[in-house]
Order: structure tokens, then sequence, then C-alpha cells
């Protein structure tokens, strides 16, 4: 079943809709013209009749006028009959003379209508408005033309003369004319149509290669230069130039941002390596320490206890320190639920940084078990949120991390600094997920906001007195599926 929609011309293609256009303007030309051409026709036709009725009626009347004074029924009809033969070219069907009183004096044919008689009152009424308008009485339906002329002698009047022609040929001329105008008209009006959709067409391609070249786009694919030299005009040649920027500026601006994504993504393990070398290195002094001990006093029980008891907290510092890093930066996208225990991961990885500059940590991880967040996008998140408030907060200051569980299903995650305030150029990149990399910094929030969209969530600024409070949205899967079918 076709959609109605789609039956509305106004969705409909250019070019369909042009084509269309040009063929009832075409139509509509034809019409007034094939309506002026047969106007003229009929105009010419009656002239011509009205013309020969007029020859006609002035030459029997002067032959059956004497005849209508004297009542004389032989004369009458002998100039009847000569004028029948005479006017071959008006087809007359019937003619007749009728007295004063309106009765046949004498017709050309007796036996329907005989002497003495009357005319039908069909055949009279159309010879009284014959007789009136001086000109014949064209009947379409019966194919006659009714012609009739008063005799009058002086003021006396001495009958009528009533006479009945056969139009059949110009009407069947007339209708050829019709047929002939149709065929025409309806094969300029294909012919029209057909080049118009051509012409729109062609006129139209290189838009329409612009227009799929944008879908796919839209779709998610790269933008894609086209043929330029499949232009017409100057008009086709600007905007397939324009498309052919447009998509080399986005194919740059795509590359500087994995470049740069890439680049802040090594910056990141760096100076994660760098605290996680620094985690490590702390214990490893009092693991050497201790296996000094144990070579030199290793005989004795209290000494053994309380070395291996250090060599034993020291490797489990720095296993937790390890596995902390590999969680974060090892798995790979959608491989697994995000759990409380992921967070406290970040909290290992960051100590360094909050250390190295004087801060307090504030840490509340609320999040009940698991939720049905992707776990390594969701650190991600989380992780490019606290390095960019450490790195934001004064010395001394104070960094909160709050995670919770989000209302239908997913997780928040709230991060708080002391430091001056997110600077107006930062904070439109919350609203910016698609746009380009931020010049000059800021791009560790840009990760993180490009990061949420893609888990169908969002980061919003709270308003706080001091410092910056942003808060992750990352909705769990299942409410991501419904929202989208909601849509």
């Amino acid at each position: 079943m076709i959609p109605l929609r789609a039956l509305d011309p106004r969705r409909w293609p250019l070019a369909v809709r042009v084509p269309l256009i040009v063929a009832a303007l075409v139509a509509g030309v034809a019409l007034a013209t094939g309506q002026a051409v047969l106007s003229r026709l009929a105009r010419d036709q009656e002239r011509h009749l009205s013309e020969l009725a007029s020859a006609f009626l002035d030459g029997l009347a002067t032959a059956v006028q004497p005849a209508a004074a004297r009542a004389d029924i032989w004369e009458a009809f002998d100039a009847l009959d000569r004028a029948r033969a005479r006017y071959g070219a008006l087809r007359p069907m019937l003619a007749a003379v009728l007295l004063p009183d309106g009765t046949v004096l004498a017709s050309a044919d007796p036996r329907s209508i005989p002497t003495g008689s009357r005319l039908p009152a069909a055949l009279a009424t159309q010879a009284e408005a014959a007789a009136a308008a001086g000109m014949p009485v064209l009947d379409a339906e019966a194919a006659t033309a009714v012609l009739a002329r008063d005799l009058a002698e002086g003021a006396v009047p001495l009958g009528r003369i009533v006479a009945m022609a056969d139009i059949g040929p110009l009407l069947v001329e007339r209708r050829a004319v019709v047929g002939t105008l149709l065929l025409a008209n309806g094969s300029l009006a294909l012919v029209f149509a057909a080049a118009g959709f051509l012409l729109v067409r062609r006129l139209l391609a290189p838009a329409d290669l612009v227009r799929r070249r944008l879908a796919e786009a839209a779709r998610g694919g790269r933008p894609v230069p086209v043929d330029e030299t499949l232009g017409i005009g100057p008009e086709h040649a600007a905007l397939l130039a324009a498309w052919n920027r447009a998509a080399v500026a986005s194919a740059e601006r795509e590359a500087m941002a994995a470049r740069l994504a890439k680049e802040e993504r090594h910056a990141q393990v760096g100076r994660l390596a760098a605290a996680m070398a620094h985690e490590v290195n702390n214990p490893l002094g009092g693991l050497i320490t201790a296996v000094d001990t144990l070579s030199d006093h290793g005989d004795d029980p209290e000494v053994r206890a309380e070395a291996l008891g250090l060599l034993r907290r020291g490797l489990g510092d720095i296993r937790n320190v390890v596995r902390a890093g590999l969680a974060t930066w090892r798995g790979a996208p959608g491989d697994a639920a995000l759990a409380a225990q992921d967070f406290d991961d970040l909290r290992l990885l960051v100590r360094h940084e909050v250390a190295r500059r004087g801060l307090t940590l504030e840490w509340r991880n609320e999040l009940p078990g698991e939720v049905a967040v992707d776990r390594t996008l969701g650190r991600q998140v989380a992780l490019n949120l606290l390095l960019n408030a450490a790195a934001a907060s004064p010395p001394q200051g104070t960094l909160r991390f709050r995670a919770c569980e989000l209302q239908g299903g997913g997780a928040v995650v709230e991060v708080a600094d002391a430091g001056p305030g997110l600077p107006a150029a930062m904070e439109s990149l919350l609203g910016a997920a698609e746009g380009p990399p931020p010049e000059g910094g800021g791009l560790g929030l840009w990760t993180a906001v490009r990061l949420a969209r893609s888990l169908g969530g969002r980061i919003i600024r709270i308003p706080s007195d001091t410092g910056t409070r942003l808060v992750a949205e990352l909705p769990a899967a299942s409410a991501r599926r419904e929202a989208a079918h909601a849509i």
C-alpha cells in the first residue's frame, strides 16, 4: 500500500515535479490555442454559411415573391425546385413558402409538408428565431441549419420562406480539427515533458550528487570529494567546489582530532606511567631493605616475620597499582559492565598526581554492584574528568569525586575542583561533542564529552560557589535502546 504522504506532490523530487509542470503548462497553452482555433473555425463556418444562406434566400425570394403575391402554388413549387438544384453547395434538405397566416403555400417536398398544412412546432420556432435574427439557426444535434426570410410588398406581408440545410459536413470538419488539435497538443505535451524530465535530471544531477554525499556523511560516512567537471554552469561549479572544500576540511579535522586524541591518550599514558612508576618505586625501596634484612638476619624468627610482612604488603601495593593500570587501558570497549571496583582503581591511578600537587581527595563511590554501562569507556570518562580537575585545582585544594547509580539505570560521575572555574570556551565543549578539538587546551574535557556522547549520555556543569562541578550522566544500554525506539 502506497503511503498517503508519498502522494503529496510537494514531497515529489524536482526531477518529477518540473517535467509535470512543463507538461501542464504545455497542455494549458495547447488547450487555450485549441479553443481559439475552434472558435475562429466556428465563426468562419457560420459566417460562410450565413453568406451562402443569404445568397440562397435572396435568389429564392426574387423567384417566389410573385407567386406568393398571387398565391400560385405551382409557380412557387417550380421556383423552389429550381433553387434546390441551383444551390447544391448549401445542401438544402427542405424549402417551403408560407402564407401570411402561417399555412404552407408550396414546399419542395409536398409529401412531408403538404400545401395548406403548418410547419412542425420545433421547425416553426426555429424559423421564427432565424427570421428575427436575420441569420441561420444551427442545431448541432440534428446537424441542421434553419433559414427564414419574410416576404413583403411594401408594407404588405406576403408570407415567409423557410429552408433547412444539412450542416453535417461542417460538423465533421470541426470534429476532425478537434481531433488533430488533441493529437498534436498531446504529442507536444509528451515531448516537452520528456525533454523537461531529461533536462531537469541533467541540471539537478550535481545537486543530487551532493545530497547523496551529505546523506552518506550524516549516516557516519566520510565526506567524499566529487568530480567538479560534472557541473553545468558557474552555479554548479561553485556548489561542487564548495562541497569538495568542505569534504577536504572535514577529513583534515577528523585526522587532526584523531591525532590529537591519540596524543592526549599518549600523554595520559605517560602521566599514569610516571605515577605507576612512582607508586611502584616507593615500596621497592622497602622491598630491597626487607631482602637485605632477610639476608643478614634471616635466622631470627621475629626479623624474618617482619621482613616477610613488609614484602607481602609492598608486593600487594605494586599488584594493586599494576592491576588498576591494566584494567583502565587494556580493556576493549563493550567487554564488560561497569562496577564499583572499576572506579576505585582510578583512585590508585590519580593518587600520585593528587599527592604531587598537594591536593586533598574526597572519594565517595556509591555505585551499587554493576550497571549496564561500558566499563572501559565509563572509566575513561571518569579518569579524564579527574585529571582535568586535578590540573585545574590550586595547591592544597580539595578534589571531590562521587559516583552513584543513575535513575533509570546507568551511572552518574560527579567531579568537583576548587579552581578558578570553567572558562566559557571550555564550557562550550559540553554541547558540541561533534565539533573539532579545541585549540590551546581542553582536549581532556573534549575527549570526555565525546566518550559520554558515544555512550548515549552527556556531561553538564552544575553551578557551584567555588571551582567547577561537572556531572557525567551515563545511561544503561537498555535505557539507550528504549530512548531510540521512543524517538
